[in-house]
């Protein structure tokens, strides 16, 4: 499996920047945001449900990474989507442990489990 999800309520910008403020708490910050639905409609005329990929990069951790392993970049940043359904929002999670774990290195391996709780726990607080 390479992510997990989480259905929320909201609208659609509000759980977009809920979403952000709670990787921030978590030390991440967004450093790409891409529109997905509104670059589709530019681009090729397709209508789509809001769709948003957001790069999060929590900058000690990926300095560690980068240390461990100089190409891990080719795998940053963590991948977060949020996109609308007919019934809600849902946020969906890239698995850093799967990713990372490509590499094949226990030290990585163990840097993963540390974002994948982190990533659990932005998780766990747009429920409440």
């Amino acid at each position: 499996m390479y992510g997990f999800t989480i259905k929320v309520q909201g609208s659609f910008d509000d759980v977009v920047q809920r979403t952000t403020e709670a990787l921030k708490e978590e030390g991440f910050g967004v450093l790409t945001e891409i529109d997905v639905q509104g670059t589709l409609k530019k681009k090729l005329e397709i209508d789509r449900a809001p769709y948003k990929i957001l790069g999060a990069c929590n900058p000690q951790l990926a300095n560690q990474a980068i240390e461990l392993e100089p190409d891990i970049g080719l795998l940053l940043p963590c991948n977060v989507i949020v996109r609308e359904e007919k019934d809600g929002m849902v946020v969906g999670f890239m698995d850093p442990m799967t990713v990372l774990g490509l590499v094949e290195r226990p030290e990585l391996e163990e840097l993963g489990r540390e974002v994948r709780s982190r990533m659990e726990r932005v998780r766990d607080s747009l429920t409440t």
